[in-house]
């Protein structure tokens, strides 16, 4: 690797003109990246409910779906406003009562049924549907039309109203939750390295690589609103050690009364060889992502696997000519690092490692208790607004209020959708339809056959509403649920009425929000094991490789999954809900990122006894130099994302952050007070199963 160090030295002004450059292609790419709001889209392809959502857009012309609710309005106005609402671009339909039943029929007249499903008190009823998808942009800018055309007195409600909330609110925050973690991130490597100028220069290096990561994306032609919220944050906080690796590197080769030039061509050499173990363990992590069925982790894990490449190839050619282009102004800066010396605390957490030992045992059964029983949400609302909604303005959450409205003027809180054969007989459909309404929680069932009634003439009922409910394949209809979406009743009750469904139709498709999300519960469920086991097993084989050992990758894995279970299993103890993707990334983002932590350790210790130390000696002293690096990036990692937790009012983004911090620093800990204790215990176990250890012949207690 030298000669590698010697090329990026002499080329130098090379690489940063190029980088430079890239910067260029990265801004259009990044602009040009489309961003999906939609998490239901993510759902295998092969699943009824997505098979059905595609045939409902090919067949009906139908995609997205939202209630429209106005108050304060004759039938008159609107009448009026319906018409006007059909004038916007992709609104495919507007169902009013004059669409069901003849103008003539005043709407008193209507049986209750059907009276009370377009009116309650001064609010009236309208179902819009769209030509195109839940999340497309049209989709969003048709219900912004929407809301523009009605005014204040009406109300869109739905997924695609929440995504278009979502988009907004998203756009607004991301610049600014990326300056506060670059803000804190930057105060937290002034306070803790040793330069008051060298982390300006790091963050210039990483912001390159974050650019051109971003950038990049363009390539897979879209990311999710996760992955841009989260990409930048966690490439910043994940990448920031390589930096201050080579920052050492250099120094110390300096110090040694080495030029500058030379100097600097080692550091990148030893930075290449001790990065590539450590960034492919975060790599792995972020890589065993892919292997969600449910394939939002696939998007979040190839965007950050290669954002932590990038960063590394950052870190070896543009950090390293930035370093030796401002090496004058970075001397002069140079100040003594606040850590203090670190012997006596290693010695005492070495001396007293049985206490920590039983506190490490006392620990871990509630610890793992939580972790069983992670308590998630499914429901997209609380995934935008969390618990709390005192601090979000009721612009950004107009969806919510048009929701609250529709479940308390209406009793509907969910609406489902039937797909079945066009040629399924009208008396078995009325017969289904009649089971269907008997079902808990169900308002009532729409459709062309439940209408035609002996109450209610064929010839009553026009042929718009025709077209609307039945094409040459399929018939469509309509249930309204006053059971929220994700609930346990209303997925016993989506039970329940798919069984009556396949009794008449058994290639009949239930579709909707709540059919949807009910198998994105069950997909996650399972997601949850594979991606572990997964990480665990490719964390694992890449840590036996480069410590050559395999009972130090069980000790290394054990103490972070320690701090998994630690970070993840509080939430059970204060009655706290995340999102349900937030323990599948989370697990695999902390373990591939702060396992590092524990490999350099590990690998001082592993060096120390193979020269000779003392057991004791060699783990105090493996503690004690890496306890500066493990502070300085695990409190960098805080800091970024804690920072944006704090101010995100996205409940996902907030949640997923905080998660994160909490978890750099549980890893922190269980490094630098439970790894040192299982060295002490496991010291004979470790030589005799580690390649270059087994001929450590004497092993003494000594420190």
């Amino acid at each position: 690797m030298e000669k590698f160090g010697r090329a990026v030295v002499k080329y130098r002004v090379l690489i940063l003109v190029v980088a430079v450059l890239l910067m260029i292609p990265s801004v259009f790419g990044m602009q040009r990246t489309r961003i999906n709001y939609d998490m239901l889209d993510y759902l295998p392809e092969d699943m009824d409910t997505v098979i059905g959502q595609n045939i409902l857009l090919d067949e009906f012309g139908k995609g997205a779906f939202s209630f429209v609710i106005v108050e304060g309005m004759d039938c008159a106005e609107v009448s009026s406003l319906k018409s006007r609402i059909e004038q916007v671009d992709h609104v495919s339909q507007v169902v009013w009562y004059d669409d069901i039943f003849s103008p003539d029929v005043p709407m008193e007249m209507l049986p209750e049924k059907y009276y009370e499903a377009f009116n309650s008190g001064d609010a009236k009823l309208l179902a819009v549907f769209f030509d195109t998808s839940t999340s497309d942009d049209e989709t969003m800018q048709a219900v912004s039309d929407i809301r523009s055309v009605a005014g204040k007195q009406c109300y869109v409600s739905g997924l695609s109203a929440l995504v278009t909330d979502l988009k907004a609110l998203c756009e607004r925050e991301e610049p600014i939750y990326v300056g506060i973690a670059v803000t804190c991130a930057l105060v937290a490597m002034i306070i803790l390295l040793d330069s008051w100028l060298s982390p300006f220069i790091f963050l210039m290096s990483i912001g390159m690589s974050i650019l051109l990561n971003m950038g990049t994306n363009y390539f897979l032609g879209e990311i999710s609103y996760i992955t841009k919220a989260l990409a930048a944050v966690l490439q910043l906080a994940v990448t920031m050690d390589y930096s201050i690796f080579l920052w050492h590197s250099y120094y110390d080769k300096k110090t040694a009364r080495m030029d500058r030039l030379e100097a600097m061509s080692q550091a990148v050499a030893d930075t290449v060889v001790a990065v590539i173990g450590s960034s492919a363990t975060t790599i792995a992590g972020f890589a065993a992502l892919c292997f969600m069925s449910y394939t939002m982790g696939r998007d979040l894990g190839i965007v950050m696997a290669k954002g932590v490449l990038l960063g590394v190839v950052g870190s070896i050619t543009t950090l390293p000519a930035l370093i030796l282009l401002f090496d004058k102004p970075l001397e002069k800066t140079r100040h003594k690092s606040i850590i203090p010396n670190m012997d006596g605390f290693a010695k005492f957490i070495v001396k007293y490692h049985l206490v920590f030992l039983i506190i490490f045992v006392i620990v871990a059964i509630p610890a793992t208790i939580g972790y069983t029983n992670i308590p998630v949400y499914y429901d997209f609302t609380n995934i935008l607004t969390g618990d709390d909604i005192s601090s979000i303005s009721e612009d950004d959450v107009q969806f919510l209020i048009a929701n609250t409205k529709l479940e308390e003027d209406f009793d509907i809180c969910s609406t489902h959708m039937i797909l079945m054969d066009a040629n399924v007989p009208a008396k078995d459909v009325k017969k289904m339809c009649k089971e269907i309404d008997a079902v808990d929680g169900v308002k009532y069932t729409l459709g062309l056959n439940s209408l035609i009634g002996s109450t209610i003439p064929q010839e009553m009922v026009p042929d718009s509403i025709g077209d609307a409910l039945r094409s040459d394949k399929y018939q469509l209809l309509l249930i309204n649920s006053s059971y929220k979406v994700s609930a346990d009743e209303c997925n016993e009750q989506i039970e329940k009425i798919s069984s009556i469904l396949k009794s008449y139709d058994k290639n009949g498709m239930l579709i909707g929000e709540a059919p949807c999300t009910k198998d994105l519960i069950e997909v996650t469920d399972k997601d949850f094991s594979v991606v572990n086991t997964i990480s665990l097993a490719a964390i694992f084989i890449i840590i036996a490789l480069t410590l050559k050992s395999i009972s130090l990758p069980v000790i290394l894995v054990a103490v972070i999954e320690f701090a998994i279970f630690i970070n993840l299993g509080i939430p059970y103890f204060v009655d706290y809900s995340m999102p349900f993707i937030a323990p599948i990334c989370i697990s695999t983002i902390q373990l591939g990122a702060t396992v590092d932590y524990a490999i350099l350790m590990t690998t001082r210790y592993k060096k120390e006894r193979i020269e000779g130390s003392p057991k004791n000696t060699a783990i105090t002293n493996a503690l004690s130099f890496s306890i500066p690096s493990i502070l300085v990036s695990a409190l960098g990692f805080f800091a970024a994302t804690f920072s944006v937790g704090a101010y995100s009012d996205v409940s996902l983004i907030s949640s997923m952050c905080n998660l994160i911090s909490r978890g750099a620093i549980a890893s922190m800990f269980s490094v630098i007070i439970v790894l040192p204790s299982f060295l002490v215990l496991l010291d004979k176990v470790v030589c005799k199963s580690t390649a270059g250890m087994k001929s450590v012949d004497k092993i003494t207690e000594g420190i």
